[in-house]
């Protein structure tokens, strides 16, 4: 049988805006549209980020809600809520796990941005999870470098986290871990047992180590929230379409198949916790 690759896509983060690249979606509608086309593609997990009515980062449940309630009425597709720095301050960033979302995102340390740290000190990384475990929401374990692995096996032990771990391996964020295919296979050796991962590459470096982790038997992530260049050479503005398409072509390309949204739900043992 051949190996299952699950494809998540990014839309649009926290960062980029229409005037970075004008493909961004910004409002519910945008999203949940961009969300649907990627699914035709063959993404099967969305990581969301939402924005307000000025496109700003926001910790907003009811504009997650919407967001939320949009892309399930069009389609099946994992649904994975951010509960990242850069949305906003500390507890109120788990906000939307009352959502009850299938997947929402912790990061299992702080680490440095290029303009502002990337904190989540102990307390919050215990909330977080806490509530997640709570509203039936598992985890995705970001990692921004090694240090982030070996406080997920702590809070394993710990009893804060339950195996078995998914985790998201972030390369070339200015300030932290550099994507080289050496710290790549370094990050995937010292994984928990019985982990997923996935690779989420920011800049040039994507198409070279998603393809590199597809190898090594891992998923991958794409989307304009990690790049807005679909190729880097002539500055070629990519839309969340393209990324996606893109990447299941180099999974077939390479053997493998691209996994649907109830096998991924599978393979990460959503829903079995």
């Amino acid at each position: 049988m051949k190996q299952k690759v699950i494809i998540t896509v990014a839309p649009v983060g926290s960062v980029p805006t229409k005037k970075d690249n004008p493909n961004t979606p910004i409002t519910p509608e945008e999203i949940a549209k961009d969300v649907f086309e990627c699914y035709e593609l063959g993404a099967s997990v969305a990581h969301l980020h939402a924005r307000d009515k000025d496109g700003k980062p926001t910790t907003d449940k009811q504009i997650y809600g919407k967001i939320k309630s949009l892309i399930e009425e069009k389609c099946n597709i994992i649904v994975q809520l951010s509960t990242g720095s850069r949305t906003g301050n500390h507890f109120e960033r788990g906000e939307c796990i009352d959502l009850k979302p299938e997947m929402a995102s912790l990061s299992t340390g702080s680490s440095n941005f290029s303009n502002r740290i990337n904190e989540n000190p102990p307390e919050l990384i215990e909330f977080l999870a806490k509530k997640m475990y709570e509203n039936g929401v598992v985890p995705e374990i970001e990692a921004f470098d090694i240090s982030m692995v070996d406080n997920a096996r702590y809070y394993l032990k710990k009893g804060i986290l339950k195996a078995p771990l998914n985790f998201n391996l972030v390369f070339n964020v200015p300030g932290s871990m550099s994507g080289t295919p050496k710290n790549l296979l370094h990050m995937v050796e010292i994984l928990p047992e019985k982990s997923t991962f996935s690779v989420t590459v920011i800049g040039r470096m994507q198409t070279d180590l998603i393809t590199m982790a597809i190898i090594l038997g891992g998923n991958i992530r794409v989307g304009l929230e990690d790049n807005l260049y679909y190729s880097y050479h002539d500055k070629k503005l990519g839309t969340n379409a393209m990324f996606v398409e893109r990447a299941a072509r180099i999974i077939r390309e390479l053997g493998r198949e691209v996994a649907r949204p109830d096998e991924a739900r599978e393979i990460l043992q959503l829903g079995y916790r």
